[in-house]
Order: structure tokens, then sequence, then C-alpha cells
């Protein structure tokens, strides 16, 4: 039963590390984009050209390896967790 209460409450604390973290993540790189537009277009330029520069970034960064490995927030505990339990009870 308290394996069960570990997994479970685990999962809910990654869960919500997991969503920090990506959001995060992605707060950053729409900062980098909006700033890189501000860079290349000084005075301003087009709305409308900026939002879909914006969007396409982000369509571009969903598509990259690194949201994927913010997975590893999930897998890396479970693996420690694991590990630990097997070599507590192999003795």
């Amino acid at each position: 039963m308290a394996l069960l209460r570990l997994i479970v409450f685990g999962f809910l604390f990654l869960s919500v590390i997991y969503l920090a973290v990506a959001w995060y993540s992605r707060s950053v790189r729409r900062e980098k984009l909006e700033k890189e537009w501000a860079e290349d277009n000084p005075d301003g330029g087009d709305k409308a050209a900026r939002q879909t520069f914006i969007t396409q970034g982000m369509i571009d960064y969903n598509d990259s390896i690194r949201p994927k490995l913010l997975l590893l927030i999930y897998i890396v505990p479970a693996l420690a967790v694991g590990v630990i339990l097997y070599i507590t009870n192999a003795n």
C-alpha cells in the first residue's frame, strides 16, 4: 500500500513540476522570439507578420527535442526510486 501511495503522490508532484518547467520553458522561448523580432524590425513591423513569426517559432519549438527532454522529469526520479528499492531489497 505504501508503494502505491508513493507512486500516486510522486506522479502528482512530478506533474506539478513538469507543468511549471514546461510553462517556464515556453515563456522563455516566446520571449526570445519576441526579442529576435524586435531586433530584426526596429520600427515594429506588421503586427500580423510578428504574430505569424512568433507562432511559427513556437511550432518549431514544439517539434524540437527540447520539450521532449522535459519528460525526463518523470523518468529520472522513477529510475532512481527503482534502483534504490532494488539495492535496498537485494541484500
